[in-house]
């Protein structure tokens, strides 16, 4: 088999593998097992590129694939989906051919593999987040139980837990529902539990890390965010421009400009949420902290601070912390993808550099 180039369609059990010329032209498709599929990928010559999308389990078998001698090459479904002949017929054989056309498109963006230390670290984040999703279905459950026998709890998750504590051995309680909130306040116990290592191991691994160190010194990035970017991106080199990096969190908004005239939409919201949330939710802090800094010592405001009045002025709360969040990553991208330490005053210094005159 004469193959350069193969695009792949993963699975768990089912492997479809859709293989070309150098010009994209498809020579055979093939189907496999998950022993197979390796047996084959073991029995390909060194450099052949092989396209896959950036799926669960894709950037372990492009570790695989890399130490095989072969050339992974990761790419966004959202990227592949419109290289697919026709939109109404969705099957493996024709998404691992569109994924062979997308190999070869013109301009097509690729993503980094991450290494294995980089999916070890982020599993915590994902672990935790599914604890606290699961404590909160749990403090959601019990409270639509209580309202069954009458029992309103005010809204609020700490209120319904000083709830649960103050009536866990109220002998005035029936006794299956006693019996229920020792349960419930058992399982949140476990949880909690469950969190605060993740917080632990996060905390201790982020803290080993140079650039999560540097970020953590940027407003509104904390523990959860540094660890989390840093694990995510790897080289913030690989995005251009800091607005490419927030495109890619999906804190930019489309466009639909046609005739030279620019026609902004909605933000995207594409990409990793979870990151999304957490530049968010950093914002928000951001945001809390120049209102009341506002409106307590109005002249001492920073050039940012003064942005960020100015702005809920205009556009409001929500629209604010977007762009707070937006201002956010394109930070993060200069920090890491230059390897320096925050200034806030890095604005001045460019300033100056613009102004001084050419040689």
């Amino acid at each position: 088999m004469n193959a350069t180039t193969i695009g792949v369609d993963l699975a768990k059990n089912v492997f479809v593998a859709c293989v070309g010329d150098g010009m994209g032209r498809v020579i055979e498709t093939r189907e496999f097992n998950r022993c197979g599929f390796l047996a084959w990928l073991s029995s390909l010559p060194r450099g052949t590129v092989i396209g896959m999308e950036a799926c669960s389990g894709a950037h372990c078998w492009g570790r695989t694939m890399a130490a095989l001698g072969l050339a992974p090459r990761l790419m966004a479904a959202d990227f592949v989906r419109a290289y697919r002949k026709r939109q109404a017929v969705k099957n493996d054989r024709a998404d691992a051919a569109a994924i062979l056309a997308a190999l070869h498109a013109p301009g097509m963006r690729f993503i980094a593999v991450k290494t294995e230390a980089q999916q070890q670290r982020l599993a915590w984040h994902s672990l935790r987040l599914g604890w606290i999703e699961e404590r909160t279905a749990l403090l959601n459950r019990i409270r639509g139980v209580l309202a069954e026998f009458g029992m309103v709890v005010e809204p609020g998750a700490t209120r319904l837990r000083r709830w649960l504590a103050e009536h866990e051995f109220d002998t005035a309680q029936p006794m299956i529902v006693r019996h229920l909130i020792q349960s419930v306040r058992d399982q949140l116990d476990a949880l909690d539990a469950r969190i605060g290592e993740c917080d632990r191991q996060i905390a201790a691994q982020q803290a080993k890390d140079a650039a999560a160190r540097r970020v953590r010194e940027l407003p509104g990035v904390g523990q959860l965010t540094a660890d989390a970017i840093t694990a995510s991106v790897g080289d913030a080199r690989m995005f251009s421009n800091g607005r490419q990096f927030a495109a890619w969190l999906g804190l930019t908004p489309s466009q639909y400009s046609s005739g030279g005239k620019p026609k902004l939409g909605r933000i995207t919201r594409r990409g990793d949420s979870y990151l999304r949330s957490l530049l968010v939710q950093g914002a928000r802090s951001v945001f809390a902290a120049t209102l009341r800094k506002a409106r307590s010592a109005p002249d001492t405001l920073t050039r940012l601070q003064q942005w960020i009045v100015g702005l809920n002025a205009r556009v409001g709360y929500h629209k604010t912390l977007v762009a707070i969040a937006n201002k956010h990553a394109r930070q993060l991208w200069a920090v890491l993808a230059k390897g320096e330490a925050y200034s806030p005053e890095a604005w001045r210094q460019w300033g100056q550099t613009a102004e001084q005159p050419a040689a």
